[in-house]
């Protein structure tokens, strides 16, 4: 199929047209080389690398295969990042997955990756996320013993809720909070690599003897470690999500991409090697919180500093899935596939906020009724069926394509490689552990058949709904936004 033609709006700026007598409203390009550094870090770098090291060590066995899979785990989000840089150099508007498959496939399949990714896919990355934040905040408050789940779940809801009016109020507001707290997190991830480098220079190296002794065979078991270790990565394509936010997105997607992946993954790695110096691997799998075990043993009285880390880290990590989240919401609303109040900017701040308020609704269902480790699988399997899909295009692209007009090129050998990685990582778990939830999302996917019909092919839009747009639009003081041509 051919690429489709670009709807002539196009939310770049904001600014009022008084000569014309119109008002045009558009979101700002806000976002320079500095904070899309900090969205994609910032959000990479959230609760998996305090969290996840036992799980992966757990799945692989031993030492030395689980820092192979950390490592590949980098290496494949550098290649999709470079893959997702062109294709942003290609179709440079905001959404990410959704408008490369819109752009690219057509309406259908990009309705059914918006339907899934608005109401399941995006709210559940966040709900993980502020959970594991609200799991490290409370963890002092209850010493000794396990966090009860009410007081998890309440202080989950809380950030959500926090972030939801930092993220309507201001997108600098927004992005001066990923910077900061991208900062805090680095100088976290420097302090513990700083103290492996000490724990090895005095010797401490018996946990990498024997380093492949036991390692795990099976293709399931791979898949399930690589997904735990992807979930730390998440947040690779987040630029992709504002591209219309980018000051020069041809130059700052690429070289954001090429400035943050490389840090994060040189870090996640002298991280691991530095929680293997300061414990046992059975130590290590037998820790709730790996980070703050190694502040336990390591700072000894100063270990409430990486507990305080580790909050901080995945505040910051949830307000960069946050900004991107709520984008998507809106972009697709614009495209015509969720509710026009969706697609609307507030009329004085210039964010999507009826779209940031609905993401943040339904993150809040999920922490009610969702747990942190059934929710990462379940968004693993999600994100990387429609990461397959997205790279799919770019490959159609390169191939019958080729004379779009784009500002980077990449190698077809890295897509090639994306894509055979996300095929493995779809089918592997179905394959050798079969589960009854993976049926129920591709019968969810499905599902919006059911709605795309009525209410996007054939446009039929109830009078009822148009009269509660109206009232929700007088309420939050939100109006249509405009796109120049192009």
């Amino acid at each position: 199929s051919a690429m489709r033609e670009r709807k002539t709006t196009d939310p770049l700026h904001s600014s009022t047209d008084l000569s014309e007598g119109t008002e045009k409203l558009r979101l700002k390009q806000e976002v320079g080389l500095i904070s899309s550094v900090s969205l994609i870090a910032g959000t990479m770098i959230g609760s998996g690398i305090f969290m996840s090291p036992e799980w992966i060590l757990h799945h692989m066995g031993n030492p030395a295969s689980s820092l192979l899979i950390w490592a590949a785990c980098g290496l494949l989000a550098m290649f999709g990042a470079l893959s997702y840089a062109e294709l942003g150099t290609i179709i440079k508007e905001s959404g990410g997955e959704y408008i490369y498959i819109l752009r690219i496939f057509g309406s259908f399949p990009a309705f059914l990756f918006a339907y899934t990714s608005v109401i399941l896919v995006r709210p559940a990355g966040l709900a993980a996320v502020c959970l594991s934040f609200a799991e490290c905040a409370i963890a002092p408050f209850y010493a000794g013993c396990s966090s009860p789940q009410v007081a998890i779940k309440c202080t989950a809801a809380a950030c959500i809720l926090i972030l939801t009016i930092i993220n309507c109020l201001n997108v600098r507001l927004a992005t001066s909070v990923m910077n900061i707290f991208t900062a805090a997190k680095l100088l976290a991830l420097l302090v513990i690599v700083v103290g492996g480098l000490v724990l090895l220079a005095k010797g401490q190296t018996q946990s990498f003897q024997n380093g492949f002794q036991g390692t795990t065979a099976g293709i399931g078991a791979v898949g399930v470690a690589f997904y735990q270790g992807l979930w730390s990565y998440d947040g690779w394509n987040n630029l992709n999500y504002v591209t219309e936010e980018l000051k020069k997105p041809e130059v700052t997607l690429p070289r954001a991409l090429m400035i943050a992946i490389p840090l994060v993954t040189c870090l996640y790695l002298l991280v691991n090697v530095s929680y293997l110096a300061a414990m046992t691997p059975s130590e290590l799998l037998s820790s709730g919180a790996v980070a703050v075990t190694w502040g336990d043993k390591v700072l000894g009285s100063w270990a409430w500093l990486i507990s305080l880390s580790v909050a901080l880290s995945t505040f910051g990590s949830s307000n960069g899935t946050f900004f991107s989240g709520g984008r998507v919401c809106y972009i697709a609303a614009r495209e015509g596939h969720m509710p026009d109040i969706l697609s609307m900017a507030h009329v004085r701040c210039l964010t999507p906020s009826p779209a940031l308020l609905f993401t943040s609704a339904m993150s809040l269902i999920m922490i009610i009724s969702g747990s942190f480790t059934s929710i990462v699988n379940f968004f693993s399997f999600m994100a990387w069926l429609f990461y397959g899909m997205t790279i799919s295009g770019l490959l159609y692209l390169k191939i019958k394509k080729p004379e779009l007009p784009r500002s980077y090129k990449v190698p077809i050998i890295i897509p090639i490689i994306v894509l055979l990685a996300a095929v493995y990582l779809v089918l592997a778990p179905i394959i050798d552990q079969p589960q009854a939830e993976i049926l129920y999302i591709v019968l969810f996917i499905f599902s919006g058949i059911i709605f795309y019909f009525p209410l996007v092919r054939f446009k039929y839009h109830p009078r009822f709904l148009q009269r509660v747009t109206l009232h929700l639009q007088l309420l939050l003081e939100v109006a249509p936004t405009t796109r120049d041509a192009n």
